[in-house]
């Protein structure tokens, strides 16, 4: 009897450690999984361009916001020498994952997460080059902005037609790019596609910067283009794009914004600039960024690999704001819906700059030169 008890005993204390030793490690698990995560935004630029960084930096709010999520925006300037050794020191720090962006990056980034194999890479507006080393740690975002400015070359083209206020009998609309790459020539491409599908007889005077914060040249080319009668221009410039938005104030003319909500960015400080952006081409950098980190919490993030990202999936599109819904008639607004439905449906395929020859795209632009 006392051999049995004593058995029984020792059942009952190993099972009990049994239990201890699996309450522990799934109490363990929980917290791994409930980690706080670090996340950090290092900019190539900086903040105050009411565009593409300013929606980066809103991404980040919403991911500490919605996900709980430690973060920090640092910004480098526009000094380029400063971008690669500025990364690899905040490689070094505890960061869970490290978030930078535009094509600029793109040799920098390479670069530093090479030499960093145990951090986690978001790099956003661009690619690493995957078949050229083993990134397994970067996951890269493209933009299908191409499609949003669809939206807005068909816009533009039924204002230039129109009886608005401040439009012109001339069927000429306008674009200035930055500095001249695949992402603006890409922005550019849709543009022209999107007028050409409703009027195949619009003009499009096309101009760049050649880079992205003279805002004082970017001002000077659309005032040139206002002078050659657009009445509409979309600058795609970032802080440089800002002078662009000046000359519609002084011209009185129209101009859609890129990136950002920058009517409503301007509401408040320069409401008489607010009422001449028809619209902006939204790139929601900050809804591509919520949505990778919510998906690195899923453990469904596709590191190693880039995808691409358009109306479908939100993070491209156009403002549908206060401004638009007074400005723009009904008919029109229903234009561009329906033109957004065939987007997603596959019924419209939008052109793209990226894999098209130089020599096509010299062309398409000479195709709708004033």
């Amino acid at each position: 009897m006392k051999k049995f008890l004593t058995l029984v005993l020792s059942c009952v204390m190993l099972l009990s450690l049994t239990l201890t030793g699996c309450g522990s490690k799934e109490s363990a698990e929980g917290n791994a999984s409930d980690k706080e995560l670090k996340v950090v935004l290092v900019l190539n630029g900086n903040l105050g361009d009411k565009s593409f960084f300013d929606s980066s930096s809103e991404g980040m709010k919403l991911i500490e916001k919605e996900l709980g999520a430690k973060t920090k925006v640092i910004e480098l300037g526009y000094d380029d020498t400063k971008w690669e050794p500025a990364l690899a020191d905040v490689s070094e720090e505890d960061w869970d994952i490290i978030v930078c962006g535009t094509w600029q990056m793109k040799e920098p980034l390479e670069k530093v997460a090479a030499q960093h194999k145990d951090k986690k890479y978001i790099f956003f507006d661009s690619s690493v080059d995957y078949d050229k080393g083993d990134f397994s740690n970067v996951y890269s975002i493209l933009y299908k902005q191409n499609e949003g400015s669809f939206l807005a070359g068909a816009l533009a083209a039924k204002i230039t037609s129109s009886n608005l206020p401040l439009a012109n009998k001339e069927k000429v609309i306008g674009f200035v790019g930055g500095a001249e790459n695949q992402v603006v020539n890409d922005f550019l491409v849709g543009y022209i596609n999107g007028a050409k599908y409703v009027d195949p007889e619009i003009k499009v005077a096309t101009s760049y910067i050649g880079d992205f914060k003279n805002s004082a040249k970017g001002k000077e080319l659309a005032l040139a283009q206002y002078n050659q009668k657009a009445d509409v221009i979309f600058p795609v410039a970032s802080q440089a794009g800002l002078g662009a938005l000046d000359a519609a104030k002084i011209q009185n003319k129209y101009a859609i914004g890129v990136d950002s909500d920058q009517a409503m960015l301007f509401k408040s400080s320069d409401s008489a600039k607010a009422q001449l952006i028809a619209t902006s081409v939204l790139k929601r950098v900050d809804n591509s960024l919520v949505r990778a980190i919510k998906l690195e919490k899923e453990g469904a993030l596709k590191w190693g690999k880039a995808e691409e990202l358009g109306i479908k999936e939100e993070a491209i599109g156009i403002a549908e704001n206060e401004y638009y819904e007074k400005l723009i008639p009904e008919d029109m607004k229903k234009v561009i819906k329906d033109l957004s439905k065939k987007i997603v449906s596959g019924e419209i395929k939008v052109d793209s700059a990226f894999g098209m020859e130089t020599s096509k795209l010299s062309q398409l632009r000479n195709s709708v030169k004033p």
